[in-house]
């Protein structure tokens, strides 16, 4: 059994090796020694229940505390910085490695070994396919921005310009969340309308042309529109 134990201690200890040095050559914050330390000690705790025979459901009850220690450890490796969460990989790097010494721990050595080229091949191979992905244009990401477009006009032709407005959209075609007017200050007989519009930054050229094709109407003396920043789509 010592022997036994030797074998499980130093699989989980060469799997902590391995991940650690990936994770120590970028630099963060938990390295080669907080790694090959989570999986040893995972692994410990795991022996711990093989040794004093508690079965299948005292391992498995050990390995649900462990999980839970690691989360808490990985909580203090993710950080805010300037409104942004970084330490995210890491933490999950943590768990993993967690994973990785109780498979040990318990003697599933090719699980463990398994789960040691899964973890590398994610935080190499996987990071420059993210890279080339965040490097993509955004005409190609799934984004969405919310556009307002304003016309003022004669009062009288409010309704002609609102169903300008509606035919230009389905002919474009766009889709608009609001459509509002409002009597212009300082204007008297002009009305302000408003067009609120979300859609991909690549139709932008599409509103331009609306909003083109509106300002050569007699009745409409400006046309202007704003665009706030884009953000992802819901899934």
């Amino acid at each position: 059994m010592t022997l036994e134990f030797f074998l499980r201690l130093l699989t989980a200890f060469s799997c902590g090796v391995a991940i650690g040095l990936e994770r120590q050559m970028r630099q963060r914050n938990a390295g080669l020694r907080t790694i090959t330390l989570v999986a040893s000690g995972s692994c410990l705790f795991v022996t711990l229940g093989v040794l004093t025979g508690n079965g299948v459901s005292g391992i498995t009850q050990i390995a649900a505390y462990v999980v839970s220690g690691v989360g808490f450890l990985g909580g203090g490796v993710i950080m805010r910085d300037k409104g942004s969460i970084q330490g995210i990989n890491t933490a999950a790097t943590l768990w993993c490695s967690a994973a990785v010494g109780v498979l040990s721990g318990a003697g599933h050595y090719g699980p463990a070994l398994a789960g040691t080229v899964i973890v590398l091949l994610t935080n190499t191979v996987l990071r420059e396919v993210s890279r080339m992905i965040n490097s993509t244009p955004v005409a190609n990401a799934d984004l969405v921005r919310v556009y307002m477009l304003t016309i003022v006009c004669r009062e009288a032709d409010e309704i002609h310009i609102r169903t300008a407005i509606s035919n230009s959209m389905y002919s474009a075609p766009l889709s608009f969340q609001s459509l509002t007017s409002e009597d212009v200050e300082d204007e008297p007989g002009r009305i302000r309308v408003t067009a609120t519009l979300t859609m991909h930054p690549k139709d932008q050229s599409k509103l331009e042309q609306m909003a083109s094709r509106l300002s050569m109407e007699k009745s409409v003396s400006s046309v202007s529109w704003t665009a706030r920043e884009a953000e992802p789509t819901p899934e």
